[in-house]
C-alpha cells in the first residue's frame, strides 16, 4: 500500500492538513483525533452511504480511539442544501447537546459537505468541522476551501459562508464503487485544474484520464493529489475571493450554475456534468472574444468528449432552455460585479484571467449555439 500524503492548506490559525490515501476510514480515529477536543462527535452522512459500510467503518475506527459518534442521516441529492435541510442539521445538533468545542464529521460528497459545513458554522456561533469526501468532485474541490452553504430558488449557493474545516481526510478507496457517471462528474473538477493552471497536467490528464476514470490507484491517486496542490495553493492566496486568484476555480460555473438552477437540482443534472459544458462554453466565448485560438478549444472539447464528458447541454431537464433564460438565471450568480457578470476566460491551457468586459451578446451568441 503506497504511503499516505500529506499537503498543508496555509492561512495561519485557520490552516489544516489534507491527508490523502488508501483506507483512511479505518485509521481515522487515530488521524482525527488531535482536532477532535472532546471524545464525542456526531457524524453527518446521506441515505445513499448509508447503506455503505462506510459509516460503520469510520465510527469503528473512532470508537478504537476512545472516540463517540453519534450518526445523522440526511436525504441524498442536491435538493437536501435547502433551508429546510439547514434547519433540520442544525436542530438536531442543537437537540444533540453540542458544545462550543464539539466536532462535526461531514461523511459524503459536495452536498453534505457543504451542508455540515454551513450548519457548523451557524451553531453556536461556530463549531468545528471536519470533511471525509466520498465523491471524486468532493474529493479534490469542495472539501477543501471552506466554502459552505446552501441553494436558493434565485441560484446555487447563493446562502452560505466561509468556514475552514479543521481537517480533511481524503480516503481513495471509497471511489471504488462510485456509479461511473459520478466519477464522471468528479472528473470534470480535475481537468478544470488543467485547463486554469497546469498546462502539464492536462498533458498528463490527456495521455492517462482513461485510467483514472478506470480507477487505476496510482493515476487516480495522482490526479487526486494534484488537484489538491492547486486548489490548496489558490485557497491560501485568496481565502475569501476577493484577490482575484480565487475566482479562477470559477472557470464554467456562470454557465454551469445557470444550468443546474433551470434544471431544478433534482438529479438530472450533476454539477460535474453542468460544469464540463460550462466549460466548453467558456472556451467558446474565449474564442469568439479573440482571447484563445480556436485549436486549444478544440483540443479542450476534444478531450472531454472522448471521456464521455457533455459539452452541449440539449435540454435542461425536459426542455430546451432559451438564452434569455439563462442570461437571467447567469444574472443572479454570486459573481455579479456592479450589475455585471464577471467570466473566467482562458487565453490557452493553462492560462486563465477573470473579466467583466465580456458583451452580452457574446455570450447570447455562445448559448445559441449551444443547441
Amino acid at each position: 500500500m503506497a504511503a499516505d500524503e500529506t499537503l498543508r492548506v496555509a492561512l495561519g490559525e485557520r490552516g489544516y492538513e489534507i491527508r490523502i490515501g488508501a483506507r483512511l476510514l479505518d485509521r481515522a480515529g487515530d488521524l482525527l483525533a488531535p482536532v477532535v477536543p472532546l471524545r464525542r462527535t456526531v457524524v453527518v452522512t446521506d441515505e445513499h452511504l448509508a447503506r455503505t459500510c462506510h459509516p460503520e467503518r469510520l465510527e469503528a475506527s473512532l470508537a478504537r480511539a476512545g472516540i463517540a459518534a453519534r450518526r445523522v442521516v440526511l436525504p441524498a441529492g442536491e435538493a437536501s442544501k435547502s433551508w429546510p435541510l439547514l434547519e433540520r442539521l442544525v436542530e438536531d445538533l442543537l437537540g444533540g447537546g453540542v458544545e462550543r468545542r464539539s466536532t462535526v464529521i461531514a461523511l459524503g460528497g459536495g452536498v453534505i459537505g457543504d451542508l455540515v459545513g454551513f450548519a457548523a458554522a451557524v451553531s453556536l456561533r461556530g463549531l468545528g468541522y471536519v470533511q471525509v469526501p466520498t465523491t471524486l468532485l468532493s474529493q479534490v474541490d469542495s472539501a477543501v476551501g471552506g466554502k459552505t452553504g446552501i441553494n436558493s430558488p434565485h441560484g446555487k449557493n447563493l446562502i452560505g459562508a466561509f468556514h475552514q474545516p479543521r481537517a480533511v481526510l481524503v480516503d481513495t478507496t471509497v471511489l471504488d464503487d462510485l456509479p461511473p457517471r459520478e466519477l464522471k462528474a468528479g472528473y470534470a473538477e480535475v481537468v478544470k485544474y488543467g485547463f486554469i493552471k497546469d498546462a502539464g497536467f492536462f498533458a498528463w490528464l490527456e495521455e492517462h484520464g482513461g485510467a483514472v476514470l478506470a480507477r487505476e490507484p496510482e493515476a487516480l491517486a495522482h490526479a487526486i493529489r494534484r488537484s489538491l496542490e492547486i486548489k490548496a495553493a489558490v485557497v491560501a492566496a485568496d481565502e475569501r475571493e476577493t484577490a482575484g486568484e480565487r475566482a479562477l476555480l470559477n472557470f464554467g460555473h456562470t454557465f454551469g450554475h445557470a444550468f443546474e438552477a433551470l434544471a431544478g437540482y433534482d438529479g438530472g443534472l450533476l454539477h460535474g456534468e453542468a460544469v464540463s459544458v460550462g466549460m466548453a462554453r467558456a472556451f467558446d466565448l474565449s474564442v469568439r472574444l479573440g482571447y484563445c485560438a480556436a485549436g486549444e478549444r478544440d483540443r479542450a472539447r476534444a478531450h472531454l468528449e472522448r471521456l464521455g464528458l457533455p459539452t452541449r447541454i440539449g435540454r435542461v431537464g425536459n426542455r430546451r432552455c432559451r438564452p434569455d433564460e439563462l442570461l437571467a438565471a447567469m444574472g443572479r450568480d454570486k459573481k455579479v460585479e456592479n450589475a455585471r457578470l464577471r467570466f473566467v476566460l482562458v487565453r490557452r491551457i493553462g492560462e486563465a484571467f477573470t473579466s467583466a468586459e465580456v458583451p452580452e451578446a457574446a455570450v447570447r451568441d455562445v448559448l445559441g449555439e449551444d443547441g
